[in-house]
């Protein structure tokens, strides 16, 4: 009898995760019944939304993983065996896999991904980070020609993607990391036209120089220190896409947020987003990814771990910096 293991969430982290949050388990691989089919799960992808997910807020965009359930997260997998007409064996799929080796499915949340991109073009630009970027600046930024971009997390799988679809449109793009190897990258290899250091103590005066003519359009993934300074720069009839707030994430109390008077006076647009609202245009905008991917318009890195026993202890590298890509779990 074969079996395969599980990640459940057993605790809820009190700021930081840790491993002990979670168990590995061992289970039975199931076998399908008419109208399913069986998923081994090749890759797991590691996103700082899962923090949220652990949380016990029920007045979210999306439930709380219950205690005892498996962990949350979205992976790339294959139909090993099949009783559903519309996943024969050897389909990929793509989707809300859960941590874990196999999965049973009727199709619900799948999407069927062509075999022939690599594993780690899926997971780093045509799923969660992608459709996140590509919705983020074109639906709620809708840029224009020559505006100016501040971009936060801007070497992060969603912040390097927003970056080069925006220098593609012809923009301004200015990006916020917190190391200089990270800096390096953005403008030397994705085109950025600066990149700045947010624990440089004169990053306002840098800010001030990087965009000589304001900021039009922020893209938030951090939070943190660097939200006041590029909010006080913000040009009338700016807009500001909110996506993540990383450095709140594992905090009793977030920071006290910059002062609202900027919003009238200069007539700013404030939106926050997640794409659990949007799972109708998953596709579409896959389509368009896959596109600019194709056409060399995307680059992308990626960190690997290997093994399901090393994700509970990877997660922690989305928080803390040292992911050097998009994380990724090859099982």
């Amino acid at each position: 009898m074969q079996t395969y293991r599980a990640v459940h969430l057993v605790e809820r982290p009190q700021q930081e995760i840790t491993a002990d949050v979670f168990s590995t388990e061992t289970a039975t691989i199931p076998t399908p019944q008419e109208g399913e089919f069986l998923v081994k799960v090749t890759h797991l992808s590691l996103d700082p939304a899962m923090r949220g997910w652990m949380s016990p807020d029920e007045n979210s965009y999306i439930p709380p993983v219950q205690l005892g359930d498996v962990m949350r997260a979205s992976g790339l997998g294959e139909v090993v065996s099949s009783k559903h007409p519309d996943f024969p064996e050897g389909t990929r799929v793509l989707g809300m896999t859960g941590m874990q080796e196999y999965l049973i499915s009727n199709g619900t949340g799948l999407n069927k991904i062509p075999a022939d991109i690599p594993a780690e073009a899926v997971l780093a630009v045509i799923s969660l980070p992608g459709v996140t970027a590509y919705h983020g600046l074109y639906q709620v930024l809708q840029p224009k020609p020559g505006q100016t971009l501040v971009i936060t997390a801007a070497a992060g799988s969603v912040g390097s993607l927003v970056g080069q679809m925006a220098k593609n449109l012809g923009l301004r793009v200015v990006g916020v990391v917190g190391n200089e190897e990270k800096g390096r990258w953005i403008t030397e290899e994705l085109g950025f036209n600066a990149a700045l250091n947010y624990h440089d103590q004169d990053f306002a005066e840098q800010l001030a120089a990087a965009a000589p003519d304001g900021i039009d359009l922020f893209f938030e993934n951090t939070g943190g220190v660097a939200q006041a300074p590029i909010f006080s720069q913000m040009n009338a009839h700016g807009r500001i896409a909110v996506c993540g707030m990383i450095a709140e994430y594992n905090k009793d109390q977030p920071d006290p947020g910059p002062s609202w008077m900027n919003i009238i006076k200069r007539r700013l647009s404030i939106q926050g987003f997640t794409m659990p609202d949007h799972f109708d245009r998953f596709a579409d905008y896959g389509l368009a990814l896959g596109g600019m991917l194709m056409k060399g318009q995307l680059k992308y890195r990626t960190h690997v771990i290997h093994g399901i026993e090393n994700a509970p202890d990877a997660i922690k590298l989305l928080f803390n910096g040292d992911n050097q890509g998009k994380l990724i779990v090859e099982l």
